[in-house]
């Protein structure tokens, strides 16, 4: 589920426009189109529908819809509008300091060292697949320091194939480097102009496929087999939900985490994870979360001496 966090709806702001005219177009996509939108959030559809009724220069809402239901190709556009694809390399800093200072390690720590086993990560709507790339440079820099390779697989899927065409093509501008660190820069790029391009032995980390979160007749991406994932990034999606949808998938992404494994999602996402019966907060204010059924972090205080990370470094 590829979803811009640019898009992100305040939800304290009330929408011009009426229920009614939001269960409109779900009744018009579903009836004239056969397609299902009543998984979205009102607001996000509400604020959606304007948007769209406002670029083709709509007279009103109204006429928007009797658009919607007679014009198969701006029906399509609309679709398209309500998955942006968008993410950065490093997004949020402090739960990538988090990630590099406390959970990977744990993690890698866990698997052994004379036999060790695989360390699973699911990046879900992985959009262009920066989070994952991200995760991948990371753990080669824990490989690099340990002297030996970590044997570990990145499962990373979105429901967009034009997405996960960029995201397998690793290539990126300039304007897309803004949060990675100069040493990452020099260890993980090839370059070309204004072109930074993932190097090869991080490509065979990272394993991108379609994959839709909201599959009723999965429990986790056919790529990884079974699941058992030790960590799994989620984020920037649920919000886009109603509050079934959301709980939906929670409980999937519950099931398809290891004993003790953990889940992280977008910070405005906390509260709605908070809730979840089967996780709990463990690095707060950042939304990192754990599979109650058994606790691997250490201390909790070990988080006070976390600092983000430097940009550019």
């Amino acid at each position: 589920m590829s979803l811009s966090n640019n898009h992100v709806i305040e939800k304290n702001r009330v929408p011009r426009l009426t229920g009614e005219l939001v269960n409109e177009v779900i009744s018009v996509l579903r009836h004239a189109h056969g397609w299902e939108v009543s998984q979205y959030d009102a607001s996000f559809l509400g604020k959606s529908l304007e948007k769209r009724s406002a670029v083709t220069a709509s007279t009103s809402v109204t006429a928007y819809l009797r658009r919607l239901a007679e014009d198969r190709t701006e029906a399509e556009v609309f679709l398209h509008s309500l998955s942006i694809s968008f993410s950065e390399f490093f997004r949020n800093p402090l739960t990538f300091a988090i990630l590099e200072q406390l959970i990977l390690p744990t993690l890698v720590a866990s698997k052994g060292e004379s036999r060790p086993a695989e360390l699973r990560i699911w990046s879900a709507g992985c959009a262009a697949g920066q989070e994952a790339w991200s995760v991948a440079m990371m753990l080669e820099d824990l490989a690099t320091a340990r002297a030996r390779p970590i044997p570990l697989r990145i499962f990373a899927t979105d429901v967009s194939e034009a997405a996960l065409a960029l995201a397998r093509e690793g290539s990126y501008n300039t304007a897309a480097m803004q949060n990675v660190r100069l040493r990452h820069l020099r260890d993980y790029f090839s370059t070309s102009g204004e072109s930074y391009s993932i190097v090869s032995r991080l490509r065979d980390r990272v394993v991108f496929s379609l994959y839709d979160l909201l599959d009723a007749h999965s429990a986790c991406p056919p790529t990884s087999l079974y699941g058992d994932f030790d960590l799994i990034l989620c984020c920037n999606l649920l919000f886009y939900y109603q509050p079934d949808i959301q709980q939906q998938v929670l409980d999937k992404v519950c099931r398809a985490l290891a004993p003790g494994g953990y889940l992280v999602t977008g910070e405005a996402e906390k509260a709605i994870v908070a809730k979840h019966q089967d996780l709990r907060l463990v690095a707060s204010p950042a939304a990192v979360f754990q599979k109650k059924n058994q606790l691997r972090m250490r201390d909790e205080t070990d988080m006070k001496k976390l600092q983000p990370l430097p940009p550019c470094l």
